[in-house]
């Protein structure tokens, strides 16, 4: 058994709102029969399982690439701007991480050193850098997280029109509901 695996009988319901919420202070059950509750519950658990897989497969792949958390969302940027043939330039690296262009230069400066990109003149603005993926770098991610992206795409794609639907609807709903309480802090 793995060190970060716990014994079945030692785990706690995290989802169990029976346990962690008896007074229903957060969340309103009393409406519910047993067996709607159990199948949220059931929800939230696998919700919570696939997020536990995810971290470890985002922890593998920056340990095989080493590379951080930034550095694989910039590469994975890079990744798809090069399949669509959309330069990339450090401003827009910038935006899509949130970070300053100080950190970006920082960054550029750590993933250039490594080998895993390009700084090329702009094709249109003379002015302008764009930042391209290596080859290698490319070939490893693809070796990494594309593979395992091809086979969530999979999963996916072995649920009927209507299971997709409702599978879509639910995250963005659910990103709704996150977006609409950051921005009420």
């Amino acid at each position: 058994m793995s060190k970060d695996r716990v014994p079945s009988d030692q785990r706690v319901a995290l989802h169990a709102p029976l346990l962690n919420d008896p007074e229903e202070e957060l969340v309103r059950r009393s409406h519910l029969r047993p067996a709607e509750l159990e199948s949220i519950v059931r929800v939230l658990d696998a919700m919570g399982a696939w997020r536990e897989v995810e971290r470890r497969m985002s922890e593998a792949s920056q340990r095989y690439m080493k590379l951080g958390e930034t550095d694989m969302r910039a590469l994975r940027l890079l990744i798809a701007a090069r399949r669509q043939h959309v330069p990339v330039t450090p401003g827009a690296i910038a935006s899509h991480l949130g970070i300053s262009t100080a950190s970006t230069t920082k960054l550029l400066d750590r993933l250039e050193r490594g080998g895993h990109i390009h700084r090329r003149p702009h094709p249109r603005d003379r002015r302008s850098l764009t930042i391209e993926i290596s080859d290698e770098t490319r070939a490893a991610a693809r070796d990494s997280v594309g593979r395992s992206h091809a086979r969530r795409f999979e999963v996916v794609a072995d649920l009927t029109a209507e299971e997709r639907e409702v599978v879509a609807a639910f995250f963005e709903a659910l990103a709704a509901t996150e977006e609409a309480a950051e921005s009420a802090l």
